[in-house]
């Protein structure tokens, strides 16, 4: 550690997105946008949508409302996927930086540029989940049908059998405007507070040695942030994701799906900092500070495990029909349609990361940290899929072009809007009180 002076960091460094860059992760975006335009045309074709003929016979069929299944849902679940995933990794970065300040942490003050970044892609997905919401929310959400509201039917006499009372009873908190109001409300205050933090600071850079007044205001800033987000992430969960089973309730999902964010933000600021490092920047990140990204990426995937566990043995012990029906669902479900995916979720989620960061040094070595990055990425995408596919597609979902070429667009998009972000500033925030410690940090 001792040759980690500071004769070889240029705190004045600054991240440089080459057009070269440019053009490689623009291409990815255009690649993902063809892939995915080519998957809706094969959808209205009919090519590849193996449940295409039966669903057809479901008109009258259709339980709760809900008509023959349309092709375009699978569209609109996509973008809703991609929309909530990519809002998750956002505004966890923004969550880092927050509560780093807070506990008074010295390890990340040389990396804190990268997590600061991230919430810079908000705007992108509150479009992307306003829009999906306003044109396909009638696809993807049973409880905005209006007919589920109506006790008669016209003539005021006759029981209108489409009723449902337990949706009636939650029409108070579960009904469009309300649900509007709160998306709105929800990005409006997460990027008002990235905006304030970002603000000041990029100001400490410009301010005098010994100055805390910016550190001191950043504290005060996330300590309002941290109280902000844990409101606005527990009702994000119910809205965004729990509301698509709408009879269904678990009153641990909050936090299940906190952490599913959660893991992915960790995985994605490890990602991003390794990548900086191999393209030369951030000389005075080493393998202290990886092996402390690496203890958050293990602990919080145990975590994210904990949660699962106690949510499935919960529903599963009690067995009551109305929550059990959640993991029916998804483990026999449909013909045993997501059932390897079911399993596949506690293996790439749990058991990899688990047994791969176990040891210290692989903690330390970049190669593994990547892969493990990678894995939990594709494996909490995967575990949003598992949340929302079976609600909103029930056995209509599958992988084809619309699925890889949304990962791929939604990817591309936040690696370009990022690394502009990270460009615009310099990477080391020279004036943090702490970076001495953090240069200095020994695992």
């Amino acid at each position: 550690m001792g040759s980690h002076h500071h004769h070889d960091i240029n705190l004045d460094e600054r991240y440089e997105f080459s057009s070269e860059g440019k053009k490689r992760v623009l291409l990815g975006v255009g690649v993902g946008l063809l892939m995915f335009i080519l998957g809706i045309v094969m959808l209205a074709m009919g090519v590849g949508e193996h449940h295409a003929a039966p669903a057809e016979g479901h008109h009258a069929a259709a339980e709760g409302g809900h008509h023959a299944f349309n092709w375009m849902s699978r569209v609109w679940a996509n973008l809703w996927l991609n929309g909530v995933f990519f809002t998750g990794i956002s505004v966890i970065g923004l969550f880092f930086v927050a509560f780093q300040y807070a506990a008074w942490a010295g390890w990340s003050a040389g990396l804190k540029r990268v997590p600061e970044a991230f919430a810079s892609f908000l705007p992108v997905t509150f479009v992307v989940l306003l829009v999906t919401f306003l044109v396909g929310g009638h696809d993807l959400f049973h409880w905005t049908h209006h007919d589920l509201y109506e006790k008669f039917l016209a003539d005021g006499k006759t029981p209108n059998p489409e009723y449902d009372a337990i949706l009636d009873g939650k029409k108070g908190f579960l009904n469009t405007p309300f649900y509007l109001i709160r998306m709105v409300a929800f990005f409006g205050l997460w990027y008002l507070m990235f905006t304030l933090i970002r603000k000041e600071s990029l100001k400490e850079d410009n301010a005098a040695k010994g100055d805390f007044s910016h550190y001191n205001k950043l504290i005060t800033l996330s300590a309002v942030f941290l109280v902000i987000f844990a409101v606005s992430s527990s009702i994000s969960a119910w809205d965004w994701v729990m509301s698509i089973d709408p009879h269904w309730y678990s009153t641990l999902f909050a936090w299940y799906m906190f952490a599913s964010w959660f893991v992915s933000g960790l995985a994605t600021i490890t990602l991003a900092t390794i990548l900086l490092k191999e393209r030369g920047y951030l000389r005075h990140i080493n393998e202290n500070h990886l092996h402390d990204l690496g203890k958050f990426m293990f602990a919080f995937s145990v975590f994210w495990t904990y949660l699962w566990f106690a949510q499935f043995l919960l529903i599963y012990y009690a067995n009551i029909p109305e929550e059990a029906i959640y993991f029916i669902e998804r483990r026999d479900g449909f013909n045993g349609h997501y059932t390897g995916l079911f399993f596949f979720n506690i293996v790439i989620n749990f058991l990899f990361p688990f047994l791969t960061l176990m040891t210290r040094d692989a903690k330390r070595k970049t190669i593994f940290l990547k892969i493990v990055a990678i894995a939990i990425l594709i494996g909490h995408w995967l575990d949003f899929y598992m949340m929302m596919m079976p609600g909103m597609l029930k056995e209509h979902s599958g992988f084809g072009f619309v699925e890889f070429g949304g990962i791929l667009f939604f990817a591309s998009l936040f690696i370009y809007v990022i690394s502009t972000t990270i460009s615009k500033a310099p990477l080391v925030a020279k004036n943090h009180p702490m970076l001495e410690e953090s240069i200095h940090l020994d695992t």
